[in-house]
């Protein structure tokens, strides 16, 4: 009984811990911001480890969170990402990056496409549908730079384009919307367990609004004046990795990251990866203080398979959220086996 008593005090205490270091201030800002899709991770090695991926070294998925990153890689890359959502929902990302030669520094293309399935429309008269299918699409599109200013120090900018699109059930019509945003972010890498830190600022921009008229029903309405306009979900981020474990081919590598955005209350997440050697990896991650994603998550990934002229990498992840169903993401990394390292 007493053993019992001191388990309910312990837990007790650590819930009680939990919500004084995590406290949800932010989270009145929930859903204000426009283009959500920006947040999906499709950095596939980072949805394995949480998205505690800021400050990892460079990759071919660098543009997706940190294009600081780019500066360290050794050869062109290139890199595919696939995210499959609820309700048949896709988004999918294309990311490329060439290194300058003669220089420290890179360049970087990237695209990411979210699309959605048809629905039926629906109005207040014909509840059954009209026989029209309603389809929306989010997509960004990219040019990145980065450069190494010092042994230590990374520097990378991304400067993007983003617009979306909701087709009319009738096909008279459409609402869209354009907007501009900026992608900074630093890297410091240290020579101690290759401790790395950075900081990101992403989707740094304009606000958006729809812009279209169509109504599906005119009875009793009037035309429409004029669309709310929304923020982006911009996001400042802090991050740390560092390797404390490395024997011969195996390596444990701890990643850690802060994230405030301004559409909802700041959250945490931390992942581990083990590598028992060169070519395989396994991941798992947790995000504190995020709601409906209480399940951790995690990932593997192989490097080592010829497709002709190139090395090509799988990764894989997974995440089970709380009312959403699972989130799987695969990517596909392709390295010209001349420039690599």
């Amino acid at each position: 009984m007493r053993k019992t008593i001191f388990l309910l005090y312990l837990v007790s205490a650590a819930w009680t811990a939990h919500a004084q270091l995590l406290p949800s201030y932010g989270g009145e800002r929930a859903g204000q911001s426009a283009f959500p899709f920006l947040k999906n991770d499709l950095h596939v090695r980072s949805a394995g480890l949480a998205g505690a991926s800021v400050a990892l070294p460079g990759d071919a998925y660098a543009l997706a969170q940190n294009p600081a990153g780019m500066a360290s890689l050794k050869g062109t890359s290139v890199a595919l990402s696939h995210l499959g959502l609820s309700g048949g929902t896709q988004q999918a990302g294309f990311f490329l990056s060439k290194p300058q030669k003669g220089r420290d520094a890179a360049w970087g293309l990237s695209i990411n496409h979210l699309q959605t399935p048809g629905f039926a429309e629906r109005t207040e008269f014909q509840p059954g549908g009209t026989g029209y299918q309603l389809y929306s699409s989010q997509s960004s599109v990219g040019l990145s730079y980065a450069q190494r200013l010092s042994e230590q120090f990374q520097l990378g900018v991304t400067l993007k384009g983003i617009g979306e699109v909701y087709t009319t059930g009738s096909q008279t019509g459409a609402y869209t919307a354009m907007t501009a945003a900026a992608d900074v972010g630093f890297l410091y890498t240290t020579d101690v367990k290759d401790l790395r830190f950075a900081v990101v600022l992403k989707n740094f921009g304009g606000s958006s609004a729809l812009t279209g008229d169509f109504l599906a029903v005119d009875f009793n309405r009037s035309p429409i004046q004029g669309l709310e306009s929304n923020t982006l979900p911009t996001e400042f981020a802090m991050g740390l990795s560092m390797v404390p474990w490395q024997r011969g081919t195996q390596s444990l590598l701890i990643a850690a990251q802060l994230v405030h955005p301004n559409d909802n209350a700041e959250n945490y997440r931390i992942g581990l990866e083990y590598r028992p050697n060169t070519r395989i990896a396994a991941r798992i991650g947790s995000k504190l203080n995020t709601r409906g994603q209480s399940w951790p998550v995690g990932g593997l990934s192989y490097d080592g398979g010829a497709l002709g002229p190139f090395q090509m990498r799988i990764d894989v992840a997974v995440q089970r959220t709380d009312a959403m169903g699972w989130r799987n993401t695969l990517g596909l990394v392709f390295t010209p086996k001349s420039e690599r390292p």
